[in-house]
C-alpha cells in the first residue's frame, strides 16, 4: 500500500502542508516536526515494519528518519519530489541498513517472535477500510506491469532489495533494473492518478 502513497505523493492533499511544515522547521519551529510526525508517522513506521519485521527496529528507523528530516530541514529541494517521498526513500535506506547491522544478531526466540504478530489496535476501522481499498487499486495496478517490471518493483518494495541486489537476483545489469522500476513506477503513478 505504501508504494501507492510514495508514487502519487506529488499529488497529494498533504504536500503543500508538507513543505510548509520543512519551511517552518528549517527555521526552527519544533511544532511543524510534530505536524511532520502525525502526517506520516504511521505510514513511516508501517513501512519500516514491513522490511524489518521488528517493532522495536521499526521503531528505532522512524526516530532516525524525523530526525534526519530535522537536520536536514534546510537542505529539503521540493523541486527534487514530494517530502512523503523523500521521506519513504529515507525509511527504506534506513531499514536496509537496520537490515544489514543485524545480520550477525540472532533471530528472536520463539516468544518475542509471537509479539510481532499481535496486530496494532490503535488503527481506526475506517482507515483499515481505506487502505484495504487503496491496496486493491495498487494490486491491480502492479498487475497491469510487465512481470520484470512487476518483479523488480517488489523486490524493491516489498523485500527491502536494493538495485545491486536485485540486478544479481535476477542475474541483469543494473542499469536494466534501474530502468524497469523506473519505467513500473512511472506506468504506476499513471494507471493511480485516477484514483486520488
Amino acid at each position: 500500500m505504501w508504494v501507492w502513497w510514495a508514487v502519487l505523493s506529488a499529488v497529494s492533499d498533504s504536500s503543500v502542508a508538507d513543505r510548509a511544515a520543512f519551511d517552518r522547521m528549517a527555521r526552527g519551529d519544533q511544532d511543524a516536526l510534530g505536524d511532520l510526525y502525525d502526517r506520516h508517522g504511521r505510514l513511516v513506521y508501517s513501512l519500516a515494519f514491513r522490511i524489518v519485521r521488528d517493532q522495536s527496529d521499526a521503531e528505532d528507523v522512524v526516530q532516525e528518519v524525523f530526525s534526519q528530516a530535522w537536520r536536514q530541514a534546510t537542505r529539503y529541494d521540493a523541486s527534487r519530489g514530494s517530502v512523503l517521498g523523500w521521506l519513504l526513500t529515507l525509511t527504506k535506506s534506513r531499514s536496509i541498513d537496520r537490515l544489514r547491522g543485524r545480520r550477525a544478531r540472532p533471530e528472536p526466540s520463539g516468544d518475542e517472535a509471537v509479539l510481532n504478530t499481535i496486530p496494532d489496535s490503535a488503527v481506526l476501522p475506517d482507515v483499515q477500510a481505506a487502505w484495504s481499498a487503496q491496496a486493491t487499486q495498487i494490486r491491480a495496478a502492479l498487475e497491469g506491469l510487465s512481470v520484470l517490471q512487476r518483479v523488480a518493483i517488489e523486490l524493491a518494495f516489498f523485500e527491502g532489495m536494493t538495485h545491486a541486489e536485485i540486478a544479481e537476483r535476477l542475474e541483469l545489469p543494473l542499469g536494466t533494473v534501474k530502468t524497469r522500476i523506473r519505467q513500473g513506477l512511472l506506468k504506476l503513478r499513471e494507471r493511480l492518478a485516477g484514483a486520488v
